[in-house]
C-alpha cells in the first residue's frame, strides 16, 4: 500500500467556512516589565524579590494617586537581556525595548525611585547626523557674500 506524503498547507489556504480575523481585548495591564533573572540571581536577590518590589511600589503609588488608569504592572523573569552590570539588575520595558535600550536597576533602590526608574518615558534616540546635502544649498545675495581676501 502506497501513501502519499503529508503535503503544508499554503499560508493563504484554511478550511472553507473560517474567515480570517483578528480580535483583541481591553487589558487593565499598563505595562509588562521584564526581569533579567541571572542579575538577579547575582545580587543575592530571592527569585521574586524585584517583582514584589515593582508591584508593591505600584499598588502604593495607585493609593497616593500618582498612578491612574490602566496601573497593572505584569513582570515576567527572563533570561539575559544583554547588559550584564556589577551592581544592578537589567530590567526592560516595551517602550524601553522599541527604542533598544534596556534599565539597569539599583535593587536598593526605594521602591518609588525604583517603579519611577522603570516606567519614565524613554526619550527617544537622537537622528545619527547626515553628512551628505540633503537639501540644495541657497544662493546668497553678493551684499551678503565675504568679503574676498
Amino acid at each position: 500500500m502506497m501513501t502519499l506524503p503529508r503535503v503544508a498547507p499554503e499560508p493563504g489556504d484554511r478550511p472553507a467556512g473560517r474567515p480570517a480575523r483578528t480580535q483583541s481585548a481591553k487589558t487593565k495591564i499598563a505595562e509588562v516589565v521584564v526581569v533579567c533573572t541571572k542579575c538577579a540571581k547575582r545580587q543575592g536577590l530571592r527569585p521574586r524579590e524585584i517583582r514584589a518590589l515593582l508591584k508593591g511600589a505600584a499598588k502604593q503609588a495607585v493609593k497616593d494617586g500618582l498612578l491612574t488608569g490602566r496601573t497593572k504592572l505584569c513582570i515576567v523573569e527572563s533570561g539575559c537581556l544583554g547588559p550584564c552590570p556589577k551592581r544592578a539588575v537589567a530590567v526592560a520595558t516595551g517602550a524601553s525595548l522599541a527604542e533598544g535600550r534596556v534599565v539597569l536597576l539599583d535593587p536598593d533602590a526605594a521602591p518609588q525611585e525604583a517603579l519611577a526608574a522603570v516606567l519614565r518615558p524613554v526619550l527617544p534616540r537622537r537622528r545619527a547626523p547626515e553628512f551628505g546635502p540633503n537639501t540644495s544649498l541657497a544662493a546668497v545675495p553678493p551684499a551678503e557674500s565675504p568679503p574676498a581676501a
